[in-house]
């Protein structure tokens, strides 16, 4: 198995996962981590044997748009990444609104 990390700006994170799709890729998945006044947000494809990491950071105060319109099945994976770590993703098809988990606390993970 090959893996291959490409870092990406977040603002390309729709050209970027465009090109994946045509080119036969699926989504594996999607994470997001906290870093000092960031987040680092990586999202995997897979084709065969074949693996890509697309991995951006992104500014707490930025947003980033949902790659659902190419990968609908992204939307739990962005539902998770904003309702416990706060990143604000712009666009997703079915979005819960800070809903999908019942935490204690809001973004637990922030």
């Amino acid at each position: 198995m090959n893996t291959e990390f490409v870092n990406v700006n977040p603002e390309n994170i729709i050209d970027e996962s465009q090109k994946l799709k045509f080119a036969g890729y699926h989504l594996m998945q999607q994470c997001a981590t906290r870093v000092p006044d960031a987040y680092e947000l990586i999202y995997t494809f897979g084709k065969e044997l074949e693996v890509k990491q697309l991995k951006m950071t992104l500014p707490e105060d930025q947003e980033i748009s949902s790659i659902t319109s190419i990968y609908p099945c992204a939307f739990i994976y962005e539902n998770e990444m904003h309702d416990l770590f706060g990143v604000q993703i712009k666009m997703i098809n079915i979005d819960f609104e800070g809903k999908l988990y019942r935490t204690a606390i809001e973004t637990p993970f922030k």
